[in-house]
C-alpha cells in the first residue's frame, strides 16, 4: 500500500558486508518528504564494516559523512539505549529495516533474543504486526540460517536477501545498491523517483 503520509522509519544497520546498502539507504530516506523521521541504530560491529568498505571510522558524525551533510529528521541511536523510543510499541513506526542484516541478528530476531535495541525494536514492529524487512547477506546458508529465515518469516518479518538486480544493465555499484534500495522501499508502499521497472517486449 503507498505510503501518503509522513511516517517514521527505523534503520538499522549490523555487521555483515554491504555497508554501500545502508548508505543508499539512508541517503532515499533522507531525501523522501513521505518520511518524517528516520530512527537510525548502527550496531558495532557495523563500524568496522563502514570503516573496512568504505573508510569511514568512528561512530561520532557517521551519518554526516554517509550524506554529505547533517539531516534534521534523523535521530541516531546507540544500540544498548534499550530505552530509546522506538524500543516501545506506543512508539508509531511505519517499518523497521535492517540492512544488512547479518546473521547473528536474524538469529537473535528469529529467537526472540532483544539484547540490544536492534533486536528489542525488531521484537517491537512484529509484535505491533507492522513490516519489518530483513535483508540478509550471508552466503551459502546453512541449515541454522535457513531455520532463522522461516521462524522469522512466520513471525511476520519478510526476507529480502540482499540480490542484486542485472537485468538493468547496472553500470556501477552504487547503481546496484541504488535500484536494491529502491525495491525495498517499494516494498514497504514507498516507491522511489527513478527506479528501474521491467518493460517485457510486447508483441
Amino acid at each position: 500500500m503507498p505510503v501518503t503520509e509522513a511516517c517514521n522509519i527505523t534503520l538499522a544497520v549490523t555487521g555483515a558486508s554491504g555497508s554501500i546498502y545502508a548508505a543508499e539507504m539512508l541517503r532515499a530516506l533522507a531525501a523522501d518528504a513521505r518520511v518524517a523521521h528516520i530512527n537510525f541504530i548502527a550496531s558495532e560491529n557495523s563500524l568496522r564494516v563502514f570503516a573496512e568498505e568504505l573508510q569511514l571510522s568512528g561512530r561520532n558524525g557517521l551519518v554526516e559523512k554517509l550524506l554529505g551533510a547533517p539531516c534534521t529528521k534523523l535521530r541516531q541511536h546507540a544500540d544498548s539505549d534499550i530505552g530509546a523510543s522506538i524500543a516501545s510499541g506506543s512508539y508509531p513506526t511505519g517499518a523497521m529495516i535492517v540492512l544488512p542484516c547479518s546473521m547473528g541478528t536474524l538469529a537473535a530476531i528469529a529467537n526472540g533474543l532483544a539484547s540490544n535495541l536492534i533486536h528489542r525494536a525488531a521484537d517491537v514492529t512484529l509484535k505491533e504486526r507492522r513490516p519489518l524487512i530483513l535483508c540478509v547477506r550471508e552466503t551459502p546458508f546453512n541449515r541454522i540460517h535457513l531455520r532463522n529465515m522461516q521462524l522469522a518469516a512466520e513471525a511476520g518479518a519478510t526476507i529480502f536477501p540482499t540480490i542484486p538486480t542485472l537485468y538493468n544493465l547496472p553500470q556501477s555499484t552504487t547503481e546496484m545498491a541504488q535500484q536494491f534500495v529502491h525495491r525495498v522501499l517499494a516494498h514497504i508502499g514507498m516507491p522511489q523517483p527513478g527506479a528501474y521497472q521491467w518493460q517485457p517486449d510486447t508483441d
